[in-house]
C-alpha cells in the first residue's frame, strides 16, 4: 500500500511525555496531516520540552521562548519534505488555556504545520492567512473537532 505521506513520529524527553506520546498513535497524526496535504511527502515530527523548544525557536527564529509549532519546510511542490517540532508542554497549556482537550489543539497545530510545510505563511502574507484559517476550520470539521478558533 502506497501512503500518501511517509511520516517520522519521535517524542523529547519532557515531564509528562508519555501522556503525549500515548495520545498521539502514528495512525492518528498519520491521518490529520493527511487531511491538509495538496502532494505526496516525507514529513518529520517530532514532539519535544520546552528547553528543546526554546533553543530551536531561539536558533531558527531568534526568538527566546518555546513556541507551539514550528514548521522547517524543504519542499512543497509536487512533494513535501519537512520537519515540525511540536512542544508538548506548550500544547498542554495552551489546550488548557482555550478550553479545549490536548487531542483537538494537537490535531490543529499538525494540521497547521502541514499547511506551513505546503508554503503557507500566515506571518508575512494576509491572504494566506485567511486561506490558512478557513482551511484549518474545514479540515478539522471533516476530522471530527470543532473550529479552532
Amino acid at each position: 500500500m502506497h501512503l500518501k505521506l511517509d511520516l517520522a513520529l519521535q517524542f523529547g524527553s519532557f515531564p509528562g511525555a508519555a501522556a503525549h506520546r500515548a495520545l498521539l498513535r502514528r495512525k492518528t497524526v498519520q491521518a490529520w496531516m493527511e487531511a491538509a496535504l495538496k502532494h505526496p511527502g516525507q514529513i518529520g515530527v517530532r514532539i519535544v520540552g520546552e528547553e528543546e523548544a526554546r533553543a530551536l525557536n531561539l536558533q531558527y527564529r531568534q526568538r527566546d521562548y518555546a513556541t507551539n509549532v514550528l514548521t522547517f519546510d524543504y519542499a512543497h511542490e509536487q512533494w513535501v519534505e519537512a520537519d515540525l517540532v511540536l512542544c508538548g508542554p506548550v500544547v498542554q497549556r495552551e489546550a488548557a488555556e482555550q478550553g479545549k482537550t490536548l487531542e483537538a489543539h494537537y490535531a490543529h497545530l499538525l494540521v497547521h504545520g502541514t499547511l506551513h510545510a505546503q508554503g503557507y505563511d500566515h506571518e508575512t502574507d494576509e491572504r494566506d492567512a485567511l486561506e490558512m484559517e478557513a482551511l484549518e476550520i474545514l479540515l478539522l470539521g471533516s476530522l471530527g473537532f470543532r473550529n479552532p478558533y
